[in-house]
């Protein structure tokens, strides 16, 4: 079993990004891994843009990213690229922060046009922090969200398949590390 962090890169508490990504990670917990949800909109504003690396909400989410064996992280698509938010996270995070992890990113935005940010705007920066493995991003087109009345998200139509196939290459790339038990105080 692997420990999967998801990172919401939204601004907005309620966003189709948040809820694609709630999709996803009901899917890789049914896949048999753990999962810990981040959203950077909740980390302090001050300290995430002064690249305060002491606050200790900034230290708490680095460090649930190094506890990671695989990162989901997903976006809004903004001005062709990711958002802000999500930039000044990454860059607070220590230059090979991904080392020997699997990432899956992916993306909301209002047309297919828009599926290129995630290879010439986020790929480059996961791959540079040294990702093991960057598995194909998906974009999904607003339109194929939908949520009912019990907060309960679907994605519909074209959007379904391609979307299980990232998911699926993620759960196979994903490689759980072993870590050393704790030990227990007597």
């Amino acid at each position: 079993m692997a420990r999967i962090l998801t990172v919401s890169g939204s601004p907005r508490t309620v966003s189709r990004s948040a809820k694609l990504l709630d999709h996803v990670a009901r899917d890789v917990e049914l896949a048999g891994h753990d999962i810990d949800h981040l959203r950077v909109l909740d980390l302090p504003a001050e300290a995430l843009l002064a690249g305060d690396v002491d606050d200790p909400d900034i230290r708490d989410s680095i460090a649930r990213l190094a506890d990671a064996d695989g990162l989901v992280i997903a976006t809004p698509v903004y001005k062709a690229a990711y958002t802000g938010l999500l930039k000044a996270w990454l860059d607070l995070l220590p230059q090979f922060a991904l080392l020997e992890k699997a990432v899956l990113p992916l993306a909301t935005g209002g047309s297919l046009a828009h599926a290129l940010s995630l290879d010439y705007a986020l790929r480059p920066v996961l791959q540079s922090m040294g990702a093991r493995h960057v598995v194909q991003g998906f974009l999904v087109v607003d339109r194929f969200i939908e949520s009912d009345n019990d907060g309960v998200t679907t994605i519909s139509g074209e959007a379904l398949p391609g979307l299980r196939d990232v998911v699926d290459g993620f759960v196979r790339a994903v490689i759980p590390v072993h870590r050393p038990a704790t030990p227990i105080a007597v």
